[in-house]
């Protein structure tokens, strides 16, 4: 299968012209970038910009890059929350741009399954037959409804764009702050272009080397913390009854009952594998809400409240590109029999959580093998490496040791990886330290400012900022 690497020689694209407007109490433009940079002079693929003003345009340092992460999540929408979130400081110095990456929302969204034909694949039962022959459904609907754009969505591409917009705001080196996934873009991005590095602030970061070329490693690893920090809100529910509404009793145990109930008996579109995925979505607040969590898993106990999840619109069109930019971005090794023993493993070793997701449809990060062990499109925008990304400016990268979504060690790893990386650690349950920890976002602001990196070995133990 034909691969862009990052030393690919092709003439470069100009610059995108930004023609910014108010919209509502920001400003927002388009943004025309090459769907293919092989043929930069080619199809043009339209990104939708948004974006906060230095509010002290003499003292602005440059724009401040932001992107949420997923894949799949809309940086045009994060704009609004991180800027009413950030300390005054930032949103003085820096103009706040964010972006609906390429296949995302606002920027040519890819498409997959509708809602209803994605919904109904959540019923069936888990299995890894029925895993293999909905990942194929799925693979063939991304194909019929988005197969050219397919191709061209991976992380590579995703970094040329964002350089194009370093360029297009007038910026010689490129300001960022990812999370998650994002942490993905801003490696790749310093790999690529590492004398273009100003500051990328990482959080919660990925291990590169395993997400894209190990990946059944890689989906290990986040099975495990997912189970991981289920448990550990189930053990801390049953230590503190007087303010966890579901103890007393076998937590697990009750929990396993309400999940399988609901599997034989579906409320509608309602079922054990629904259920479980916004459970576990929800550990990502950490423990400032598993007071809440534990009431809600109190009324799910008779068939009520929001963990009685049904599949909505805004998860069939996440999930569409989380699946598709990670399989454009990732090499299963191929075969069925390693497949089939690479579940039977997750399912043996976190019966929790993984059978479902594992023998359930494609979904989020760690449900993806099916679909990309099958997947019909070339692999024209994956990134094949070196992570090191020498020459680049100091990188700052942070993880949370509870973290339930993307693994404390990777945040170990990816600052090991990179060759001017450099590691603070949150000790604190929840996905992404921002908003969790104030003595973080203290390291965090501190970097995007004035370029400080803190002391090697910095580990922030305060409690999670209320919300």
């Amino acid at each position: 299968m034909a691969l862009l690497c990052a030393g690919a020689a092709h003439a470069a694209p100009p610059a995108p012209a930004l023609d910014w407007a108010a919209c509502g109490d920001y400003q927002c433009t388009s943004a025309q970038v090459p769907l293919d940079y092989r043929d930069p002079d080619g199809t043009r693929i339209t990104l939708q910009l948004r974006r906060h003003p230095a509010a002290d345009p003499a003292a602005r340092i440059g724009t401040l890059f932001i992107y949420a992460g997923g894949p799949g999540s809309s940086g045009w929408d994060w704009v609004d929350s991180f800027t009413t979130s950030v300390i005054p400081e930032i949103r003085d110095r820096f103009d706040i741009v964010g972006h609906d990456p390429r296949g995302v929302h606002r920027s040519q969204p890819v498409s997959c399954l509708d809602r209803p034909e994605y919904a109904a694949q959540w019923g069936r039962a888990p299995a890894f037959a029925n895993a293999v022959r909905l990942a194929r459904e799925w693979d063939a609907a991304c194909a019929k409804h988005s197969g050219d754009l397919l191709p061209f969505i991976g992380t590579a591409n995703q970094a040329r764009d964002l350089d194009l917009l370093r360029q297009a705001v007038g910026d010689a080196k490129l300001t960022f702050f990812g999370g998650s996934y994002a942490t993905y873009v801003g490696t790749v991005y310093a790999s690529m272009f590492p004398q273009r590095t100003r500051a990328l602030m990482l959080d919660s970061g990925y291990d590169p080397e395993k997400y894209a070329d190990d990946p059944y490693a890689y989906d290990y690893g986040q099975y495990r913390a997912t189970e991981k920090a289920l448990r550990r809100f189930l053990s801390w529910c049953s230590a503190h009854a007087e303010q966890c509404a579901f103890a007393p009793g076998d937590l697990t145990g009750k929990l396993r009952k309400i999940l399988d109930d609901l599997d034989e008996h579906p409320l509608g579109d309602v079922n054990g594998a629904t259920m479980l995925s916004e459970l576990t979505s929800r550990l990502n607040s950490g423990t400032r809400r598993w007071s809440a969590l534990g009431t809600d898993l109190h009324l799910a106990e008779s068939r009520t409240g929001p963990l009685m999840y049904a599949i909505s619109q805004s998860d069939t069109t996440f999930n569409a590109v989380n699946v598709s930019v990670e399989c454009a971005d990732r090499v299963f090794p191929a075969g069925l029999p390693q497949l089939r023993a690479r579940l039977a493993k997750v399912a043996a070793d976190f019966p929790l959580t993984a059978p479902r997701m594992a023998y359930g449809p494609p979904a989020y990060d760690q449900t993806h093998a099916p679909a990309c062990l099958q997947w019909p499109a070339a692999r024209l925008s994956r990134y094949t490496g070196s992570y090191r990304a020498t020459g680049s400016a100091p990188i700052l990268v942070s993880g949370n040791t509870g973290d339930p979504d993307t693994p404390y060690p990777d945040a170990v790893a990816l600052s090991q990886t990179l060759a001017n990386g450099h590691l603070i650690t949150w000790q604190g349950e929840g996905h992404t330290a921002r908003r969790k920890s104030a003595c973080i976002e203290a390291y965090m602001y501190a970097y995007l400012l004035h370029l400080t990196i803190p002391p090697a070995g910095t580990v922030c133990r305060d409690a999670p900022i209320p919300g």
